[in-house]
Order: C-alpha cells, then sequence, then structure tokens
C-alpha cells in the first residue's frame, strides 16, 4: 500500500465517533466457542463428531437451547478459525468449506436463531488466519463485514495473525466502521491489544472501547491450571492500566472459560468461573456440552456466579491482598450497595484456614450478610470487626456475595453508573434468585 492510501486510509479511521455506544452487550457476553477444546480438526473423514463443521455449531445449539444454558444467558453460538475453504469466491468473499459446511452459514445462522440463539463467526486482520485460512486484507474489510451481515451473523472475533502494527492500526477501526455500515448489530471482539502487548502506551484503551466491545488482552488460554494463573496474574498485576477500561458494552477479555474440559480440577474449575465473575469477563464457555459432566455443569451454570459477572454496574473487579500464606483477596462492588469477594488458594498442599474481617478488607462500619456462592450457605449478622475463619482447598476459592443489611457500603469508591431500567429490574431480579438460590 502506498503512502497516499495509507494517509487516506488513516484519514477514516480519524473520522470513526463513538461506534460502539450502541446498546450492545451491556453485560458481558455469554455463549460457547470452538476454539480451546475443539481446535482446528477439520477431519469430518475419521473424526466426525469433533470436527470443525455444521454438525458440531447444530449440536451446541441444541446443548444450548434444550438444556438450560439459554435461560441462564449463554446466547452465543461462535466458530472460530478453520471454517473457511482455502479460496475466496470469484466474487472474493469468504465462503465455508463445502465439505463441512454444506448448507452454508447463513443456513446455520437460521438453525441457531430459530433456538433463541446468535451465531458468532471468525475471521483474522491479516494475510492468513492463525492456522492458514484465507485473512481479511485491508482490501477486503468491506466484502467481509457486509458478507457476515448478509449471512445474519450476530458477534465477529477477529484476529491479528500475519499482519503488522500498521495494518492492525488501521483495519481494526475500519472493520468496526465497516460493521456498523451494514446496518445489523454485531458485536465486534478485537484481539488488537494482544497483538500490542495489551498495555498503554502501545495499547490505548481509551480508543478500544469506541472501537471494539470486547477485547483480547493477553495470550490464549490453555487447557491448564498453569494458563490459568498466568492470565490471572497478567490481568490483576495491570489492573491499574486495564481495569478502568471495561464497562458496560466495553469489556477486558481473558479468554474462554474451560471447565469441563481436562486440565482443571474441581477446585481449579470453582476458581476460574469465580475470578471471571470478578473481572466482568465474558463467559465464553469451551467445552463439549454435549457430555458435560454434572460436577462441571453445576459451576458453569451457577446463578449466584453468573448474576455477579452480569452485574449492570460492569464495573471490573480488583485484587486486594497477596498474602505471604499464599491466599489472595479479590474484590467486585456491585449494584445496590452489594459486592463480592473471592478468597483464592494459591496452595498446593492442604486446605488453609484464613482468618480476616470485612474491615480489614476496607468495609464500612455496619451490619452483612454474606451467602456463600459454591456451597449454598449463609452467613449472618456480620459487622466489620466480626473475626471471619475461612478454610479455603489448595487452588480453590471461597466466593461471596456480600450485601449490606443496613447503609453500609463498601469504603472503595468507584466512578459513578447509572443502569437503565431494564438493567435495574434484570439485577433485582438476579437478587432475587441469589435468596432463592439460598434458601433466604
Amino acid at each position: 500500500m502506498g503512502p497516499i492510501a495509507v494517509i487516506l486510509q488513516l484519514l477514516a479511521v480519524m473520522s470513526l465517533t463513538a461506534a460502539k455506544d450502541d446498546g450492545l452487550v451491556r453485560t458481558p457476553p455469554m455463549g460457547w466457542m470452538a476454539w480451546e477444546r475443539f481446535r482446528c480438526d477439520v477431519d469430518c473423514k475419521d473424526d466426525p463428531e469433533n470436527c470443525i463443521s455444521e454438525a458440531l455449531f447444530r449440536d451446541m445449539a441444541d446443548r444450548l437451547y434444550e438444556d438450560g444454558w439459554k435461560e441462564l444467558g449463554y446466547e452465543y453460538v461462535i466458530i472460530d478459525d478453520c471454517w473457511m475453504s482455502m479460496e475466496r469466491d470469484k466474487e472474493g468473499r469468504l465462503q465455508p468449506d463445502p465439505v463441512r459446511f454444506p448448507g452454508g452459514i447463513a443456513k446455520l445462522a437460521n438453525y441457531v436463531h430459530e433456538r433463541g440463539l446468535k451465531l458468532g463467526i471468525y475471521a483474522d486482520m491479516g494475510t492468513f488466519t492463525c492456522m492458514g485460512f484465507p485473512g481479511t486484507t485491508l482490501d477486503k474489510i468491506q466484502i467481509d463485514a457486509q458478507t457476515f451481515a448478509s449471512w445474519g451473523v450476530d458477534y465477529l472475533k477477529f484476529d491479528g495473525c500475519s499482519s503488522n502494527p500498521l495494518v492492525q492500526m488501521l483495519g481494526y477501526p475500519l472493520m468496526s466502521i465497516a460493521l456498523n455500515a451494514t446496518g445489523r448489530p454485531i458485536v465486534y471482539s478485537c484481539s488488537w491489544p494482544a497483538y500490542l502487548g495489551g498495555l498503554p502506551p502501545f495499547v490505548n484503551y481509551n480508543l478500544m472501547g469506541e472501537i471494539c466491545h470486547l477485547w483480547r488482552n493477553y495470550y490464549d488460554i490453555q487447557d491448564s491450571w498453569d494458563s490459568l494463573q498466568a492470565i490471572v496474574d497478567w490481568f490483576f498485576n495491570n489492573q491499574d492500566e486495564i481495569q478502568p477500561a471495561a464497562g458496560p458494552g466495553r469489556w477486558n477479555d481473558p479468554d474462554m472459560l474451560i471447565i469441563g474440559n481436562f486440565g482443571l480440577s474441581m477446585d481449579e474449575s470453582r476458581s476460574q468461573m469465580a475470578l471471571w465473575a470478578i473481572m466482568a469477563a465474558p463467559l465464553i464457555m469451551s467445552t463439549d456440552l454435549r457430555h458435560l459432566d454434572n460436577g462441571a455443569r453445576a459451576i458453569l451454570q451457577n446463578k449466584v456466579a453468573i448474576a455477579i459477572n452480569q452485574d449492570p454496574l460492569g464495573i471490573q473487579g480488583r485484587r486486594l491482598l497477596k498474602e505471604k500464606s499464599r491466599i489472595e483477596v479479590y474484590w467486585r462492588p456491585l449494584f445496590q450497595s452489594a459486592s463480592a469477594l473471592v478468597f483464592l488458594s494459591r496452595r498446593t498442599d492442604m486446605p488453609y484456614r484464613y482468618h480476616t474481617s470485612l474491615g480489614k478488607l476496607h468495609y464500612e462500619e455496619g451490619n452483612y450478610e454474606a451467602y456463600d456462592v459454591f456451597t449454598g450457605t449463609t452467613v449472618k449478622g456480620l459487622n466489620s470487626t466480626t473475626e471471619i475463619t475461612l478454610s479455603i482447598n489448595p487452588s480453590g476459592v471461597v466466593m461471596w456475595y456480600v450485601l449490606p443489611t443496613t447503609k453500609a457500603q463498601s469504603h472503595h469508591r468507584h466512578r459513578n453508573a447509572s443502569p437503565s431500567s431494564e438493567e435495574t429490574s434484570r439485577v433485582q431480579i438476579s437478587q432475587r434468585e441469589i435468596r432463592t438460590s439460598h434458601s433466604l
């Protein structure tokens, strides 16, 4: 691309206004994505149940619809890499592999929509996708956006392999403009920050929130506790830089939920669910919903954890403490002066008895009740000085939903946020769910 063309592209980018103030994903998106569990399995001859195909996504749509996921908020069925034909069609449009997607993406979208769900798709801001399929170069952005809209796509994950910082600086905003121009509401998930190291000054998070609805900040999650811990460490070590960027319609994305796969114990699975709720992270599962065990299902369908994640204020939580005992404490403010606390053990030896009080965690004087998210027990009669002793399993968590029973509020102060009447109604429903779940 010559210098004149670059200047023209930059002018187009500079004309971008607050494109993402469009009412979409006012709470973190929830759904299912293929990548972590199914990767780039294209061998439908020898592995028809697990290959990236129309049948796989129909199966997952059926599970979300029939097994109670949709009612909990899990509404997106998202195709990742490896869905494409190796060649664009004669008009320059991306097309699905004709053997693995014989009905085409539009027909699959209809199937998903008939079940009250939404369809997501994957593309890459580069010459090729990460797995070598056709990418979206700058001259293809408009036609690809129009193609996705014509198919009825509701969500685009836009990766960044086979590109460079200049191309990304142009391409990610231009795709935002192109998606808006289609007239179809499409959630836009960017991988841009992850390719720039995730931090200022290389990433402008104020601009990011005007371009994308959510964005990947860091490396892909792998199916292991070590990978999960590395992501958690990065997010909370850098919380001062990234936490203020999050809010309704604009979310930091630590990547998929791997609960129900092979790498996490039950305690570690509860830890991921708790920490992703504290982070106001997208709850995008990547597991085989057809063969999910009851333990993983109970964690992923935990109504209280989901309600905390979906809190309408949309304030991303923070780490409060890292103790020498290898216990860490995380906190998130919620609507109507409620809050969530997570006590995480990084130990590997045995359950640890952790002693604290709400006052030590900067809660103001007053009376509180705490609802244990994963045991269903209720702790009543708390005040700021009540001595609290918690037994936390290795690699596990205790997660509390804390509600003041007087006008006590947390000592911490955050930016103002005013939920809409719809969001207020939803959180009131969520609080009733919490009370119902805990027999209050």
